[in-house]
């Protein structure tokens, strides 16, 4: 089996996309009219990206809370007014 299929072959072929990916750790791209619209990926991918995505964003939330401290808070009622609401 490739590693990209079109999404009426992923279909069909389900049980098999599923054991490859479980199994083997493949990673099976699936495409609609020519363009690439998912992946399925061994559960230990998807559980990778989860955690660096939670790294990146408690690293932008430390960033923030820094900011905050460095140039203090905007007022509600500014913000508001700014935005003219």
């Amino acid at each position: 089996m490739a590693d990209t299929l079109n999404s009426t072959d992923a279909r069909e072929n389900m049980a098999e996309v599923l054991n490859r990916v479980a199994y083997a750790k493949d990673r099976v791209r699936i495409t609609r009219r020519g363009k690439e619209v998912a992946a399925v990926v061994p559960i230990e991918d998807l559980e990778l990206i989860e955690r660096l995505e939670d790294e990146i964003d408690i690293r932008e939330a430390i960033k923030a809370l820094a900011d905050v401290r460095k140039h203090g808070t905007i007022p509600w009622e500014k913000v508001k007014k700014d935005l003219g609401i």
